[in-house]
């Protein structure tokens, strides 16, 4: 078709995971919706543990419990859609919904980032500052400290979300991915996307650069403290409770930069749908999981809020 024939678009066609392997069909289906099963009973189960019990009222479970609800987020956006397009002959989306799944994907994928960067400095506040740590971890920091990242996620949304489907699409409109993320329908734009693309590049550079270092030095001040702690205890309780979020944080940051960092070339569109897959389906799943597993206050919560049923 030709790409500066320009039309009305009122839906997208989404390339549907096992478009060329319909075999697989009826065990992705129930793989994914017990995935997504999972996530969501695992977060709201975070969510309301560390909103009820009394024993998690502590800055750490506070930015958990936002974690959980940005993870319920983008797994929602991306989840349910995704398990209809499973049954149905065609996997379309409207227009209006490709752009109202693109502004939440961006808004729990973004909020995630920081809220993981705003965890590190939790933890090394609690490791380095210990004596200071409520003073400084206050009520207020914490929410400050929440509120940003959700505020800055929404408006980099609005920008990018705005900004895109302002543009003229052409006639074709088959997404490359099984969901409406902005570089896959980018290729569809038949105006001058070159703004966009300078506005994606800074604002992910800027994104990914400024959590990542806040992490990187949050966790080397927290390494120098350990390594100085004198008791063997003392060092065994410090890795401990850090060793839960720096596998969340290993995971989410090594799956977005393979997504979004790696030449084009280098891997296949297959690759990219399972890195889409792993990020916007099994992360979620894995985050409440891993948290709860390694954690013996949120195991002793769920112990008692279950004996209470």
């Amino acid at each position: 078709m030709d790409k500066h024939n320009l039309t009305s678009l009122d839906e997208f066609i989404l390339m549907g995971i096992t478009d060329h392997h319909p075999e697989l069909q009826a065990p992705l289906f129930g793989l994914f919706l017990i995935i997504y099963l999972i996530s969501t009973v695992s977060n709201l189960g975070m969510i309301i543990l560390t909103k009820m019990d009394s024993k998690l009222q502590t800055p750490m479970y506070f930015f958990l419990r936002y974690l959980a609800i940005a993870d319920l987020g983008y797994s929602t956006t991306v989840g349910p859609k995704m398990l209809v397009n499973f049954v149905v002959k065609e996997n379309t989306i409207s227009y209006t919904s490709c752009a109202t799944q693109l502004a939440f994907l961006i808004i729990f994928i973004t909020s995630e980032l920081f809220l993981l960067s705003s965890m590190a400095y939790d933890r090394y506040v609690a490791i380095c500052n210990p004596l200071l740590y409520t003073a400084i971890m206050s009520q207020r920091v914490c929410q400050v400290l929440v509120a940003i990242p959700y505020l800055y996620s929404t408006f980099v949304s609005l920008l990018f979300t705005i900004k895109v489907f302002n543009l003229s699409f052409c006639g074709y409109n088959v997404v490359s991915y099984f969901y409406c993320d902005i570089l896959p329908l980018l290729p569809l734009l038949c105006s001058n996307t070159h703004e966009i693309e300078l506005i994606i590049l800074i604002l992910g550079a800027f994104d990914l650069v400024s959590s990542l270092r806040i992490v990187l030095v949050s966790y080397l001040l927290i390494l120098l403290t350990i390594l100085r702690m004198k008791s063997a205890e003392g060092r065994k309780k410090a890795f401990s409770t850090c060793g839960s979020h720096l596998t969340v944080l290993v995971v989410f940051y090594g799956t977005l930069i393979f997504m979004y960092l790696q030449p084009k070339s280098s891997h296949s569109l297959d690759a990219e749908k399972v890195a889409s897959i792993f990020y916007t389906l099994v992360i979620p799943m894995l985050n409440p999981l891993i948290y709860s597993l390694r954690n013996k206050d949120v195991k002793y919560a769920s112990h008692r809020t279950l004996g209470q049923i």
